[in-house]
């Protein structure tokens, strides 16, 4: 039984709690928050201990999960790792690659587990449509898009002082909002090679962006379109486009909206870049109803299951003395494309390329 610690007490805290108390092999301890009464209410609601130092929680848990602001999570990840825990932090990793990279090596250094929140690895279609283009069911990649046209009131980022800042959220609707659909197509389409990007702040009282366009070149030679936002009301479903040259796939809030292959490529095995797949049915899906709810115009709307999936599988990771679905070294790469947005940008949308 692995006993966890929650650290932080904000919005996603919950989803963490609830997670860890319906995961075989999983234990919540307690919680811990620098404002004590929200760990005591926490604790109250769940029925576990509220630490009062982040100290006492170390010495009662094998792991925690962070959940404080994005620009703190190195500092009290390292301080986990170094107390010989295993650390799972929600997303972004955290808003420098500096930062980001010292976490993950103190954690290697300490011989720990650790891994970043990215629970959309953990829905079966966007699984489904990683192997799909990796193995070239599509057949050879094209092109890649993301889109994350999301809306966020002026009181959202008023209801935390760490919002829309660059030292603590390490920028606006990239680094929060869009980071999971950035590593998303990045995994899919098999890496970054270059971006050239424009942000803008445009309709939010804050410091960093709320709209975003950026031109990516992928690894393979693809090309592709990832746009963040949110400034748009009343909020659209985010949304995934690949196009390979025999088939596309758009998933919108995970969900599939098209799966369409050219069976007589299949059939005659034309498929360019990989081991030929059993076709994926087609599918054309075109009711809205089922993507209405969702997090485009409500932060507190999250995917609570495939957060539990994750937990469980970096649980499992602990016990087993393997490495967790999502490792620590994959966490990098969409913060790396982030950061190179944001250098674009700043250098008027010149191309950048990553390392």
């Amino acid at each position: 039984m692995i006993k966890y610690g929650v650290i932080g007490c904000g919005a996603i805290h919950g989803v963490h709690c609830e997670a860890l108390q319906n995961i075989e092999g999983a234990h919540l301890v307690g919680v811990f928050d620098i404002v004590y009464e929200r760990a005591e209410q926490t604790a109250t609601k769940f029925g576990v201990t509220p630490f009062k130092t982040i100290q006492e929680l170390f010495a009662a848990v094998d792991a925690v999960t962070v959940c404080v602001p994005s620009g703190l999570h190195a500092e009290i990840g390292i301080q986990a790792a170094r107390a010989g825990l295993h650390v799972l932090v929600e997303k972004p990793i955290d808003v420098t690659l500096e930062k980001a990279t010292a976490l993950v090596e103190a954690c290697e250094d300490a011989g720990v587990k650790f891994a970043t929140v990215s629970q959309h690895r953990f829905s079966d279609q966007v699984r489904k449509l990683h192997d799909a283009a990796q193995s070239g069911g599509l057949g050879t990649l094209l092109q890649g898009d993301a889109y994350i046209k999301w809306y966020r009131t002026q009181a959202y980022y008023d209801s935390g002082d760490w919002r829309g800042t660059w030292k603590l959220d390490g920028g606006g609707c990239l680094i929060n909002q869009g980071v999971h659909y950035i590593d998303m197509i990045q995994w899919i389409m098999g890496g970054v090679k270059s971006v050239q990007a424009q942000v803008r702040t445009a309709a939010h009282d804050i410091e960093v962006e709320d709209i975003a366009n950026a031109l990516v070149e992928y690894k393979n030679g693809a090309i592709g379109v990832i746009q963040g936002s949110t400034s748009f009301y009343p909020g659209l479903a985010e949304r995934l486009e690949v196009h390979g040259r025999h088939g596309s796939v758009i998933l919108e809030g995970d969900k599939p909206k098209l799966w369409k292959v050219d069976q007589v490529a299949a059939n005659e095995g034309l498929y360019g870049g990989g081991v030929l797949m059993q076709p994926t049915p087609s599918l054309h899906l075109h009711d809205q109803e089922d993507i209405v709810a969702n997090a485009a115009s409500d932060p507190t709307a999250v995917w609570g299951e495939q957060h539990r999936l994750q937990i469980e599988d970096f649980t499992n990771a602990i016990i087993n003395d393997g490495e967790p679905f999502m490792t620590d070294r994959m966490a990098l790469e969409p913060l790396k494309i982030i950061m190179a947005i944001y250098e674009s940008s700043r250098r008027g949308g010149a191309k950048v390329e990553l390392a």
